[in-house]
């Protein structure tokens, strides 16, 4: 879980942030949502090196409800590994 919105811990919006989920389906990325009951959580993917090297990881986004197009608010806020 992450701060996001702040220049300090404990304030701002959380988020949660799931990192490298391969092998998690949308509807196991959709229930995890719904547990963490927060607006918004973000599932980092991991894609090939090259590809990864080129455009970057992929970011799904979730709220309770749904998965949310990108461009998305918090699509940005993914921790440093």
């Amino acid at each position: 879980m992450v701060d996001v919105f702040t220049d300090r811990a404990l304030a701002g919006n959380p988020l949660a942030v799931v990192m490298n989920t391969c092998g998690l389906s949308t509807e196991e990325m959709q229930a995890i949502a719904r547990e963490f009951n927060l607006s918004e959580t973000s599932f980092v993917e991991r894609r090939a090196a090259a590809v990864e090297q080129a455009e970057g990881v992929r970011v799904r986004i979730f709220t309770t409800q749904e998965e949310l197009p990108l461009p998305a608010i918090p699509r940005w806020a993914r921790p440093a590994c």
